[in-house]
């Protein structure tokens, strides 16, 4: 049996004893970290997003701040949407591009202060793309990761749970992607309305890490009476509800757009950022692009590990970059990274699925929309 080798290379979250106790099964690696993906009961985890209440340790989920009198500057610089306008104490997804125009990150931009921002980010180094992005262009701004370990409460009852720790003020006057500062007891956080759901629910930000088992203990005292239990980020949910997973469903080559992201990246803005020009000339001509689709996937599916080649008349047109069986539809379904013209609705491919051959469909909607 394969397994999981714990040591000291790899770092544990602040709420990691506290996910072994609740019975979690597998992890995975995401960010330098090990981060539960299951406790044994999938469908059940799934249910409980959709229908109840569910709390993820997600500290993988990192934090970059970055801090100084050129902050700003350095957050707009390495975001392909605009932030200066982005009022304190708002949140906005923000994707990022290396100097090709390829995305590199999805992250949420926090804005703490005027000058302080935090990205919440996906799992790759960003830490240090910001550190040499402020240092090669003589910024005055500092970025680094600072002790925040995020721990979401997601599903249709985590405003119950929200408001028998915080309050009925805190949950009526807390919009999506707003975000503030609190203590619960001694424990400081930021509370953020944001997750990696379409369920609802919040993210808190944990601002000390050696608090780790005494939240992880408060939230699951108080969500008790509404069935809370330990889950993590569902790869069915997720799907169905249409939310991108970075280096999942994108490949190194992926800008943005190609990623079903356009609407958050401003090219026609006034301002700059890594990567512009190359995106604009990368979609100067857009039929010689790619597009992420929706599919459905007909077939005996196995257990996805890793992409799959997609072909049409014997020859190679892309891939499956993720797959899952949808309970709401009752069927498998997946993301496929295609060439446009292979993206038109009830357009067909044949995937080998590791030695299996699965038709795959593309679907007339996205995820999040047609379900």
């Amino acid at each position: 049996m394969t397994g999981l080798v714990f040591g000291p290379r790899v770092r544990k979250s602040p709420f990691f004893d506290a996910t072994v106790t609740a019975g979690a099964t597998s992890f995975t690696i995401y960010n330098h970290m090990f981060m539960p993906t299951s406790y044994g009961d999938p469908i059940g985890e799934y249910e409980r997003v959709k229908t109840g209440v569910s709390l993820w340790d997600v500290a993988a989920e990192r934090q970059v701040e970055i801090v100084g009198p050129d902050a700003t500057a350095v957050a707009q610089l390495v975001s392909a949407r605009r932030l200066t306008d982005l009022r304190v104490g708002r949140a906005r997804y923000a994707p990022m591009c290396d100097y090709d125009g390829c995305l590199i990150n999805d992250p949420i931009a926090l804005r703490l202060e005027e000058n302080r921002w935090w990205f919440s980010i996906a799992d790759s180094d960003m830490v240090h793309w910001v550190k040499g992005i402020a240092g090669a262009g003589g910024f005055d701004a500092h970025g680094f990761e600072p002790d925040v370990s995020p721990l979401a409460i997601q599903g249709p009852k985590a405003d119950e749970v929200i408001r028998a720790l915080f309050g009925n003020e805190l949950v009526e006057s807390l919009g999506f992607f707003h975000h503030r500062p609190v203590d619960l007891d001694g424990i400081p956080m930021v509370i953020c309305r944001s997750g990696w759901s379409r369920q609802g629910g919040v993210e808190l930000f944990l601002t000390d890490s050696t608090k780790g088992q005494t939240l992880w203990d408060r939230v699951m005292e108080a969500g008790a009476p509404f069935g809370i239990a330990a889950g993590a980020p569902h790869q069915m949910e997720r799907i169905e509800s249409g939310l991108l997973s970075y280096a999942s469903d994108t490949d190194p080559d992926t800008d943005p757009i190609e990623a079903g992201l356009g609407a958050y990246v401003n090219l026609d803005d006034d301002f700059d950022f890594v990567g512009k020009q190359a995106l604009i000339a990368r979609h100067a001509d857009p039929s010689t692009r790619r597009r992420l689709v929706n599919v459905t996937l007909d077939g005996e599916m196995p257990r996805p590990e890793h992409p799959w080649e997609a072909h049409s008349g014997g020859v190679f047109v892309g891939q499956v970059r993720t797959a899952t069986h949808s309970p709401k539809l009752g069927r498998n379904v997946g993301l496929a990274l295609v060439p446009v013209a292979c993206a038109e609705a009830g357009t067909t491919f044949a995937v080998d699925a590791d030695g299996a051959t699965l038709t795959a469909t593309v679907m007339d909607t996205r995820f999040g929309t047609s379900l």
